[in-house]
């Protein structure tokens, strides 16, 4: 079993993604700085070659694999973001990638899975059933999984995050970011409070479906209904066996923040009209948090992670022009994970 990362594995994954990964920028915005005590940069992953944070770990985890491990090819369950990063570093690396998917993906965001050279298989109607035919690939085939969150390399590599900020900004108060199954916010969160524990770092996910958080209030990991969320790449469970980021999320994170369908719409919304950013559901719940002052108490100098900007155009067109009925686009979730 492997060990629970630490700084020092945060800086070497950031030595090993270097030559293949953007440092992403971290820009002033003005209009959020106005809902606070202080002020908010935005940290844009939106601008890596995939278009999300998750090349950062799946980079890191396939960099480390053995000659063995990487004849064997790789395999990994994802609704979109996880499996573009996968096939990215698979391609680049010539290891053979499955990506397997429910039947509820979008055509787009298979697309371009394939266009990185791996397969894809389309399988039953949940993250679930697709996750059963990846568990078989890895007893049958010999194949290595690649986890989206619960990897000590996947969560190193996301927290490389967390030192690009503070290097940015030195005097940084607070951090805020998604939370879905905590390899994004426990790596920043592992890299930030190993430096300065007095950085607050809080978490902000959607209220349908909020596994993490659930599972925070229960005291161990359990399940949840996923429902129907613009923050679609926010959604699924922790897993049940969960070994890493679990503990990160409870010994680590100040604070833990839901948001409404509604508040995720005005969000993204407002990043597009404020700072012309297209991005994701769950990209801008964030912004939602901060735009609505659901986090109390926030004073100082802080950043805002932008994760993600592969979202389906038709419906974010929808959503930028609408001045109606805002929560009927969350019948066509289109953020992808």
């Amino acid at each position: 079993m492997m060990t629970a990362p630490t700084l020092r594995d945060v800086y070497r994954a950031r030595k090993t993604i270097a030559p293949y990964v953007n440092r992403t920028p971290l820009v002033s915005a003005p209009w959020l700085s106005a809902q606070i005590d202080g002020s908010v940069s935005l940290k844009l992953e939106t601008v890596q070659d995939i278009g999300a944070f998750k090349i950062r770990g799946a980079t890191n985890r396939l960099q480390q694999m053995s000659a063995a491990e990487r004849e064997c090819g790789v395999v990994a369950v994802s609704t979109g973001n996880h499996g573009r990063a996968v096939a990215s570093a698979a391609q680049r690396l010539g290891i053979s990638a499955v990506v397997c998917m429910s039947e509820l993906v979008q055509p787009n965001k298979i697309d371009a899975i394939r266009a990185l050279g791996a397969e894809v298989r389309i399988v039953g109607a949940s993250q679930d059933d697709a996750e059963v035919e990846a568990m078989r690939l890895v007893r049958e085939e010999q194949r290595i999984f690649v986890h989206p969150f619960d990897d000590p390399e996947v969560i190193a590599g996301q927290g490389t995050i967390g030192l690009e900020l503070i290097e940015d900004m030195p005097d940084i108060d607070f951090v805020v970011a998604g939370l879905s199954g905590g390899g994004l916010l426990g790596g920043i969160a592992l890299a930030l409070k190993a430096i300065c524990a007095d950085i607050r770092v809080i978490g902000v996910t959607m209220e349908r479906g909020a596994a993490m958080i659930e599972s925070i209030k229960a005291g161990a990991p359990v399940t949840v209904t996923e429902l129907p969320t613009l923050a679609d790449s926010l959604g699924g469970g922790i897993g049940l066996d969960n070994r890493y980021t679990f503990e990160l999320v409870r010994d680590l994170i100040d604070d833990l923040i839901l948001v409404s369908e509604e508040q995720i719409v005005a969000a993204m919304r407002a990043l597009y009209y404020q700072q012309r950013l297209v991005t994701e559901g769950g990209a801008a719940v964030g912004v939602a948090a901060l735009m609505h002052g659901l986090i109390d108490g926030l004073i100082g100098r802080g950043a805002c992670v932008i994760s993600g900007a592969n979202v389906d155009m038709q419906t974010f067109a929808r959503i930028v022009d609408a001045s109606g009925n805002e929560s009927a686009s969350t019948s066509h979730p289109s953020s992808i994970q």
